[in-house]
Order: structure tokens, then sequence, then C-alpha cells
């Protein structure tokens, strides 16, 4: 399970700028929202597409999901609940990563 993690965080880290938004908040709720599409999608189930936010959501999972898909052949045959713990901690890691350890003081800056 770590070696999956790790495959899907390198992945995230190389290529989805999503998860650099310039504030704490927007970070946090790109990395939920993305997330949450590419869950949906994983499991096939039908995402949510009802607000510009979650189409917008939609748009960097579907493209997520199917480099992912691509990539790592084992997400084809992970079930639903390997996926959401994959995903749960994907999502740890990354907001660790990059709203927790950050060192760029703006995104938390008092004026923003």
């Amino acid at each position: 399970m770590a070696d999956k993690l790790d495959d899907l965080f390198g992945y995230v880290q190389e290529r989805c700028l999503w998860q650099f938004f310039s504030r704490t908040w927007d970070r946090q709720e790109n990395i939920d929202g993305v997330l949450e599409q590419a869950s949906a999608l994983l499991n096939g189930k039908k995402p949510a597409v009802d607000t510009p936010m979650h189409k917008l959501f939609y748009a960097d999972a579907k493209v997520m999901v199917g480099d992912l898909r691509e990539r790592f052949p084992w997400i084809r045959e992970a079930g639903e609940a390997e996926i959401r713990e994959l995903l749960d901690g994907l999502k740890a890691r990354l907001v660790d990563n990059v709203i927790t350890k950050s060192t760029n003081r703006e995104l938390t800056h008092r004026l923003y």
C-alpha cells in the first residue's frame, strides 16, 4: 500500500498544479474537491457537476484519473475501500506537504 501511495503522491507532485494555489484555504479546497471527484470517477460513480466549482474539480480529476489508470494498472483493479484508503492517504500527505509544512508565508498572511 505504501508503494502505491508513493506512486500517487509522486504523480500529483509532478503533474498537478491545483495543489499550489496561493492561500491555505484555497489549497485545501482544491485538494478536497479534486480528490472527491477522483474518488467518484475511480469507483465508477457519477461525479457532482452542479456548480462551477464542481465542474472545475471534475475537469482536473478527469485528467488525473485518466493518467493514473494509464500509468498505474493496479488502480483499475482496486476496490472501493482500497481507493478510499489510498485517496485519504494521498490527501493527508498533500495537506502535510503543501499546507502544514509549507514555508510560504503568503499562505497565511493576515492581509489576505
